[in-house]
């Protein structure tokens, strides 16, 4: 402990820290797996705001969703997207980057907050992983996503190899 906190803590320590707990692992709505790591990579499929298999938002922002229901869709299946690389890897300790973030929103006429959306996943990743473990990210606005949920996250983890003891 370093001053009253943890020095260089994980993100499986920051998770606690914060009271966050990840909910079960998305299951996938098709034939695809949710995530897979090849090499130092962990790709994840696209990640959908769900809650128990069932959507917890349906809807375009600008239409029949505003900002705020953005944000908290785009936090929950960033929540799921983490769930998900933790049933795969076994610990988040393993993730050492968020190397892309790609957020795609379904929106309806002059929606333009396509960033603050977005940086509710960004927000989360970074609070978890740290600044320094920032990824690149793109927003893009879109007419529909799959079963017409709102937000849709892809997300690329460089993680390590090595074992967590």
């Amino acid at each position: 402990m370093v001053g009253g906190q943890r020095a260089q803590s994980g993100a499986e320590d920051r998770l606690q820290d914060l009271g966050i707990q990840l909910p079960a692992p998305p299951t996938p709505f098709g034939t695809y797996v949710e995530a897979l790591q090849t090499g130092n990579l962990l790709f994840l499929s696209g990640m959908l705001p769900v809650v128990d298999h069932k959507a917890k938002y349906l809807g375009r922002l600008g239409r029949e969703l505003d900002l705020e229901a953005g944000r908290d869709a785009a936090y929950t299946a960033a929540l799921g997207a983490l769930a998900a690389a933790k049933e795969l890897l076994g610990s988040l300790d393993r993730v050492t980057r968020v190397v892309r973030l790609a957020v795609f929103i379904a929106t309806d006429g002059d929606f333009v907050d396509h960033p603050r959306v977005a940086d509710a996943a960004s927000d989360l990743f970074r609070d978890i992983f740290g600044i320094a473990r920032a990824s690149v990210r793109t927003v893009i606005g879109v007419a529909g996503l799959p079963l017409g949920m709102p937000v849709e996250l892809e997300i690329i983890f460089e993680v390590s190899t090595a074992e967590i003891v």
